[in-house]
């Protein structure tokens, strides 16, 4: 089965006003206050290569520090597919990006990240 469990995700924003003066900004993505079952609305399921789309929910995980997770729980074993789980509130430019994720199995590839100046699916940087 291919799961990667993501415990933490926060985001740093540096954001640079009309006015020229930068002021500094902070997103986080409280995982502990998700409901426990589907990827929360925020969010939006995303594939770039081959196969299905990913099959992501918040889940419990106790190694995580708020004790849940947003996993990919699809046993899909499509080589050259990465499923995405695209966070949709943020736009922002100068961007400081803390993740902590970890892989639990799989079979085709363990692996997680994130994805920035995201435009598209299979348009972004890693």
């Amino acid at each position: 089965m291919r799961r990667m469990a993501m415990a933490t995700v926060l985001l740093g924003l540096l954001v640079a006003p009309a006015t020229g003066e930068a002021q500094m900004s902070k997103t986080e993505i409280d995982i502990a206050r998700l409901e426990l079952g589907a990827l929360p609305g925020d969010f939006v399921a995303g594939l770039t290569g081959q196969g299905p789309p990913g099959q992501w929910s918040v889940v419990k995980d106790a190694s995580a520090g708020p004790g849940r997770a947003i996993a990919q729980t699809s046993a899909d074993r499509t080589d050259y597919r990465f499923p995405l789980a695209i966070y949709q509130k943020l736009d922002a430019k100068d961007v400081a990006v803390t993740i902590r994720f970890k892989p639990v199995a799989g079979r085709v590839d363990q692996s997680g990240g994130i994805a920035i100046r995201l435009t598209s699916p299979n348009d972004y940087y890693v």
